[in-house]
C-alpha cells in the first residue's frame, strides 16, 4: 500500500503567482477575443476543455482523490493550452506580447508549484482516472481519433484556466470574496456555443 505524501498548504510564494496570473487574465476579453477575428477557434483535445464540472466529476469517480492529482492535472493542461494559443498568434500580432507574458509567468508559478513539494510526490503514480487523461492528451497526434478534438475560442480557454486555478488553488482567492463558490460552474450561453470553423489570423 502506498504510504501518503503530507504535504504542505499552499506557500505564499505561490498565490503570489497565481493572483498575478489571475489580473493579467482579467485583460483576456481585449487580447483573446477583441483581436481575434468573429468566430476564431483553436483545435484542443477533449481532455484540454478542463473546467469546474470535469474537477467535480473526477472527485465523485475517484475515491478519496487529492487536491495536489488535480493540481498536476491542471498544469498539464494549461501548459498545452497557451503553448496552443502562442502557435496560433504571428509574432507582430498585438495579443503576442500578452500571450507570451502569460505563458511565462504560468511557468514561474509551475516551478513554484514543482519546488514546494517534496520530489517522491511526483514520483508516485497518479489515480488511473487521472493518469487516463494525461495519457490521451500525450498520444500521437496520427492516434488521436477526430472525435477527440475540439474546437474552441481563445478566451473561452482562459476562462477555464481561470476559474478552474480558482477551484484548485482557492485558498489563493477565497480572501476576495469567502461567499462565492469557486468550483462554481457557471456559464453564459455564449460560452456553450461550439464552433467547427478556424479562421485563420492576419499576419
Amino acid at each position: 500500500m502506498l504510504v501518503p505524501v503530507l504535504l504542505a498548504p499552499t506557500p505564499p510564494g505561490m498565490c503570489t503567482a497565481l493572483r498575478t496570473i489571475n489580473s493579467n487574465l482579467s485583460q483576456r476579453r481585449k487580447y483573446m477575443q477583441h483581436n481575434f477575428p468573429i468566430n476564431y477557434t483553436i483545435r484542443v483535445h477533449y481532455e484540454e476543455v478542463f473546467k469546474p464540472s470535469n474537477i467535480s466529476r473526477l472527485k465523485l469517480k475517484i475515491n478519496n482523490l487529492e487536491m495536489f492529482a488535480l493540481q498536476r492535472l491542471w498544469f498539464h493542461v494549461n501548459h498545452g493550452i497557451l503553448k496552443k494559443i502562442l502557435r496560433v498568434i504571428p509574432e507582430r500580432h498585438p495579443s503576442r506580447r500578452y500571450g507570451a507574458e502569460l505563458e511565462r509567468r504560468f511557468r514561474d508559478a509551475e516551478g513554484i508549484f514543482v519546488q514546494s513539494h517534496p520530489s517522491e510526490a511526483f514520483q508516485r503514480e497518479l489515480p488511473e482516472k487521472v493518469q487516463e487523461k494525461l495519457d490521451r492528451m500525450t498520444e500521437h497526434l496520427d492516434n488521436v481519433p477526430e472525435t477527440s478534438w475540439r474546437f474552441v475560442p481563445p478566451k473561452q480557454l482562459l476562462d477555464n484556466f481561470q476559474r478552474s486555478m480558482r477551484c484548485l488553488f482557492r485558498e489563493c482567492f477565497s480572501q476576495v470574496n469567502p461567499q462565492i463558490d469557486l468550483c462554481g460552474n457557471s456559464r453564459s450561453k455564449k460560452d456553450r456555443k461550439v464552433t467547427q470553423r478556424q479562421p485563420q489570423l492576419p499576419r
